[in-house]
C-alpha cells in the first residue's frame, strides 16, 4: 500500500470545529419541529458551552500567544491565526444567538402566554410589585462600590453578573468619582416570576438586571445616574497543578480551586447600550482588547434562562415525558441471579439507570457482598450512588473508590465526596498523577454458594458514560453488566494498577489507555485495510464525541484509499475531511444533534465477517489515548453485539432528520429528508425501548 502522508490542509481546526458544533446546537433553537420551551433550552445550552469554550480553549490560545509559542497544530495554523479566526466566528455565533432569541423564540413564547416584559412595558401594578421586591429582596444584599482611591476596582468573579454605573454629582463626603460597580450576589435568582395577579399573562418573568436598572437610583442617593450597564467577564479556568512537584494532589487542588474564580480575563460581555467611555474603562481594567469584547442585546448570561421551562406548566411546549425501559430479563428477577446466566446491556436514557444503582446498592444492603471497587469521574453534588458507597463503608464493607480529582468543573464535588468516603473508612485513591482516570468501571465481589462450599464471585459494570443519574437521563450511553470471568479479571487487574504499584499486566479482552488502546485501534484499522487490499469486503463504523488524533486520521485515510468503507458518527469536532478524491472518498462523516446529547462510543470492525464490536469511555483524541486511563471493551455475547449494531449504529446511519453531514471542505449540511419515511434515531429508540410517561 502506498502511504500518502496527509498535509495540513487535510486536517480541520479543533477550536473552529467546536464552534461549528455550537452552530448545530443553535440550529435546534431555530427548528420549528422542536417544542418551543426546548428551543429556549438550546439557546441556553449554547451559552453554557461557549462559557467553557472561552474558559479553556480560548484561554489556552491566549496563553500560547502570550508565551510566544508559535507551534502550529495539525492543520498548520499557529495560535494567533486560530485566535483571530475563532474571534470572528464566535462574534458571528453570539450575534445569531441573540437575534434568534429576540426575533424568533421570545415572540413565539409571548404568543403562548409566556412573556418577558421590558421595563417600558411594565404596568402600574407590575411596577409596584417589582419595587416592593427590590426593597425586600435585593436592596438588603447589594453593595455598591464607588470607585475612588479608597475603593479600587473590585475583584470580579468569573462569569458573575455585574453592573457598571456612570454617575455625576457629589456624595455626602464630597466625592465625585463618576463611576461605581454593583455586583449581583450569586445567591439571587437572575429571572424572577411575576404573580399572575399582576402579570396579565399565563407566565411573566422579569430579569434581575431589569429590576436593578429600574431602581439603581436608590443605591446612589442625591446623585444623578447617567447610565447603568450590565457586564460579565469570563476568566481562564484551567487549573494548573505542577504534577512533578506536588506532594499531595488533594491539598494542591484545594488551593488551586480558590484561584479559578480570578484567573486571567479572556472575554468581556457587555450590554450593547454601554457607553464607549465605560467600555474602554472595563477593557482596560481586565487587560482585554476589542477582539475580546462581546456586545449583546439582552441578558449577558443567557444560561440563567434555563430555569424558565421548569416554571412553566405547558407540556405541549416541551419534549414528551417517557419512562425508561428495563431489559426483559430483569422483570421479576434478582439482578445477580440474572448475571450468573447472561450479560445485560443497558442503553441509556432509553433504558433505565436503575439497574446500575441497584448494582451499587447491593454493596450496602446485600450481606453476601464483601467488597466493591469503583471509579468516579463525574457524579454531582447530591449523588445517590456516592451516598450508597458511603453507607456501604460505614457498614463495614470493603469500599475502594478511585476518585478523579481533576475532572474539569467537578473538582470541588469530587473533593467533597472523597472527604466523606475517607471519614467512614473507605479506601480513596486519586488515580495516577499525570493521567486522568476517565474509565467507567465498577467491580463487586460476593461470597456465594459453590459446588464445594462458599466461593468468591466477581461482577462488573463497564460503561461509556459517568456514574451520574441525572446525565443518564440526558446523554446516550451504553452500560454492560457481566459476570464473565475474563472481563472481571481484566477489570480487577486495572484496579490493581490504579491502587497499587507494579508492571502492566496482560489483559485478555480490554484495550486500555495509555498502554494498548491506541495501538489496538490502529491495528484494527490496518487490518480492515489489509482485508480490503485482498479484494474482500472491509468496513469500519465508529461513533464518538470527537476525532482529532493525527495518526488515527492518517490510518483512516490510508484505509479509505485501500477501499475500506468507513462511516464516522462524530457528535462534536472532527479533524478529518471526508470525500477527498484519492484520499477519503470512502469516508462519510455525520453528526447527530437532538433531544439527547450523543455520548456513547461504539467501534465496529467487520474483520472478515467476525463483526467485532467495542464500547469505550474514550474518544479518538490525543488526551484519551496518551494522558488518560480509558477502557475499550468488547461486547462478547452475540445477541448483545447485534443489539449494539441495531441500536447504537444503524439508526444513526439511517437518520435523515437530525444528521448533519460533513462535506469535503469541513462544512456541515442538514439534508432534507427525501421521499419516504422520516427517520430520527433518538425518536425511534424512544419508541422501541421506552414507554410514554
Amino acid at each position: 500500500m502506498n502511504r500518502r502522508i496527509p498535509t495540513p490542509t487535510q486536517f480541520l481546526n479543533r477550536e473552529l470545529g467546536i464552534l461549528a458544533f455550537q452552530r448545530r446546537v443553535l440550529a435546534q433553537a431555530a427548528d420549528d419541529a422542536v417544542p418551543l420551551l426546548e428551543r429556549l433550552r438550546f439557546v441556553t445550552i449554547v451559552s453554557s458551552n461557549l462559557d467553557e469554550f472561552f474558559e479553556i480553549r480560548v484561554a489556552g490560545l491566549k496563553e500560547q500567544i502570550k508565551l510566544g509559542l508559535p507551534e502550529p497544530g495539525p492543520d498548520g495554523r499557529g495560535p494567533a491565526e486560530v485566535f483571530h479566526a475563532v474571534s470572528r466566528e464566535a462574534h458571528a455565533l453570539v450575534a445569531e444567538q441573540y437575534r434568534l432569541l429576540n426575533q424568533v423564540v421570545l415572540p413565539a413564547l409571548a404568543r403562548e402566554g409566556i412573556v418577558f416584559p421590558r421595563r417600558e412595558e411594565w404596568s402600574a401594578a407590575q411596577r409596584q410589585w417589582i419595587r416592593e421586591y427590590f426593597f425586600r429582596e435585593l436592596l438588603p444584599v447589594l453593595t455598591p462600590i464607588g470607585l475612588d482611591p479608597a475603593h479600587p476596582f473590585p475583584r470580579v468573579f468569573n462569569k458573575s453578573l455585574n453592573f457598571a454605573v456612570e454617575l455625576e454629582g457629589r456624595d455626602a463626603f464630597g466625592r465625585s468619582s463618576g463611576a461605581a460597580i454593583v455586583q449581583a450576589p450569586r445567591a439571587l435568582p437572575r429571572v424572577i416570576q411575576l404573580p399572575r395577579a399582576v402579570s396579565g399573562a399565563d407566565y411573566a418573568f422579569v430579569f434581575l438586571s431589569s429590576i436593578l436598572h429600574a431602581h439603581v437610583n436608590e443605591l446612589f442617593a442625591g446623585m444623578n445616574v447617567k447610565g447603568c450597564y450590565q457586564f460579565r467577564v469570563t476568566r481562564n479556568s484551567d487549573l494548573f497543578v505542577d504534577e512533578e512537584e506536588i506532594k499531595n494532589l488533594h491539598t494542591a487542588l484545594q488551593g488551586e480551586l480558590l484561584h479559578r474564580h480570578f484567573g486571567d480575563a479572556v472575554r468581556l460581555e457587555v450590554a450593547d447600550n454601554m457607553s464607549e467611555r465605560m467600555v474602554e474603562f472595563l477593557l482596560q481594567q481586565f487587560a482585554l482588547r476589542e477582539t475580546d469584547l462581546y456586545k449583546v442585546d439582552g441578558p449577558v448570561n443567557l444560561y440563567r434562562l434555563r430555569e424558565v421551562p421548569d416554571h412553566v406548566d405547558k407540556p405541549a411546549l416541551k419534549y414528551p415525558l417517557f419512562q425508561p425501559g428495563l431489559p426483559l430479563a430483569l422483570h421479576g428477577a434478582e439482578l445477580f441471579d440474572v448475571l450468573k446466566k447472561q450479560d445485560l446491556l443497558l442503553h441509556h436514557p432509553f433504558q433505565s439507570f436503575l439497574p446500575v444503582i441497584e448494582f451499587i446498592r447491593t454493596t450496602a444492603d446485600d450481606p453476601n457482598v464483601i467488597a466493591i471497587k469503583q471509579t468516579v469521574y463525574r457524579t454531582g453534588t447530591d449523588s445517590e450512588l456516592m451516598q450508597i458507597l458511603v453507607d456501604a463503608a460505614r457498614k463495614g464493607k470493603e469500599v475502594t473508590v478511585v476518585v478523579e480529582l481533576m475532572a474539569r468543573f467537578d473538582e470541588e464535588a469530587n473533593l467533597n465526596w472523597a472527604a466523606r468516603l475517607e471519614e467512614v473508612g473507605a479506601h480513596v485513591i486519586y488515580g495516577v498523577v499525570g493521567h486522568k482516570t476517565h474509565a467507567k468501571m465498577a467491580l463487586v465481589v460476593r461470597r456465594e454458594d459453590g459446588p464445594e462450599g462458599k466461593v468468591l464471585r466477581r461482577y462488573v459494570h463497564l460503561a461509556t458514560g459517568n456514574y451520574h443519574p441525572r446525565t443518564a437521563r440526558q446523554y446516550t450511553d451504553f452500560g454492560l453488566l457481566t459476570s464473565n470471568e475474563e472481563l472481571c479479571a481484566d477489570v480487577n487487574e486495572i484496579f490493581k494498577q490504579l491502587t497499587g504499584l507494579g508492571r502492566v499486566g496482560k489483559l485478555k479482552h480490554v484495550w486500555q489507555s495509555p498502554f494498548t488502546l491506541h495501538k489496538r485501534i490502529l491495528g484494527a484499522i490496518r487490518n480492515e485495510a489489509r482485508i480490503a487490499g485482498e479484494g474482500r469486503e472491509a468496513r469500519i463504523i465508529a461513533k464518538m464525541n470527537a476525532l482529532l488524533e493525527p495518526q488515527i486520521i492518517e490510518e483512516l485515510y490510508l484505509a479509505s484509499t485501500a477501499g475500506v468503507k468507513i462511516d464516522l458518527i462524530v457528535r462534536g469536532v472532527c479533524a478529518l475531511k471526508p470525500g477527498i478524491p484519492g484520499l477519503s472518498e470512502n469516508i462519510r462523516v455525520r453528526s447527530i444533534v437532538g433531544r439527547f446529547l450523543e455520548h456513547s462510543r461504539v467501534f465496529f470492525f467487520l474483520n472478515g465477517g467476525a463483526e467485532d464490536v467495542y464500547l469505550a469511555s474514550a474518544d479518538w483524541m490525543d488526551r484519551n489515548f496518551f494522558r488518560r486511563i480509558e477502557l475499550c471493551f468488547p461486547v462478547l455475547d452475540p445477541a448483545l453485539k447485534r443489539r449494539v449494531i441495531r441500536e447504537g449504529l444503524q439508526p444513526y446511519l439511517d437518520d435523515n432528520c437530525q444528521a448533519w453531514v460533513m462535506n469535503s471542505e469541513g462544512g456541515y449540511e442538514l439534508p432534507k429528508p427525501r421521499r419516504g419515511r422520516r427517520r430520527s434515531a433518538q425518536e425511534e429508540l424512544l419508541f422501541t425501548l421506552a414507554t410514554p410517561s
